[in-house]
């Protein structure tokens, strides 16, 4: 059955911690909210942008067109700052090689390498997130959100993904994969970042179904 452009959105991830995490923070639009999983024709996205910002709209605007829904993406990273600012947009492929491509588990060792010797108190950093969603007429908004931290000595926690092992909260005193998903929606950057979307939601949304 063909999706109804006016009852539903896509997620422009294929990432199921991401379309778990979003589609709970996502349900005040009280839409049906679809993955690319739904999509299997879809191929995958380059990220070419050099911003958050910029991988975001490129995101939901190819997810767009090819799907003729609304897509909302998120294009999030790590920032630390005695790195200058690395893995950054490139946080998901930070330890990808040739041959070898990128898991959660290489992009951690590979950052805890990176910050060898560096103490504690050194290694702040902050979770980044832009959220953008798209229309198939053009039509875009765009918002982010930050998530203050440290970068924890050793993993800690099961619960998240990505770099959430290593992401400390000093305001909970734990890592962000030692929250629960409740408490870690309630303090995220993607949180905020849809926080900010949803600000901006109602005028973007009934624009889109005036003009259809």
């Amino acid at each position: 059955m063909t999706p109804d452009p006016a009852a539903c959105i896509v997620l422009a991830t294929r990432n199921q911690g991401k379309v778990r995490e979003l589609a709970d923070l996502l349900a005040p639009f009280q839409l049906a909210v679809l993955g690319l999983e739904a999509f299997p024709d879809i191929a995958e996205i380059e990220e070419t942008g050099s911003t958050f910002t910029e991988n975001a709209l490129i995101k939901a605007a190819a997810v767009s067109a090819d799907t003729g829904l609304v897509a909302v993406a998120d294009d999030s990273g790590l920032a630390v700052d005695v790195l200058n600012g690395a893995p950054g947009v490139y946080s998901a492929r930070y330890s990808e090689a040739p041959g070898r491509p990128a898991t959660d588990e290489s992009n951690v060792i590979k950052l805890l390498q990176a910050l060898d010797g560096v103490s504690l108190e050194r290694r702040n950093g902050r979770f980044c997130c832009c959220m953008a969603a798209c229309a198939p007429d053009g039509a875009s908004i765009s918002a982010g959100g930050f998530w203050e931290g440290r970068i924890a000595l050793s993993p800690s926690g099961d619960n998240g993904f990505g770099y959430d092992p290593v992401f400390f909260d000093p305001g909970k005193g734990c890592t962000a994969a030692e929250m629960s998903r409740e408490e870690k929606n309630s303090r995220s950057h993607r949180a905020k970042a849809v926080a900010a979307l949803l600000r901006m939601w109602p005028e973007f949304w009934q624009q889109w179904l005036r003009k259809r």
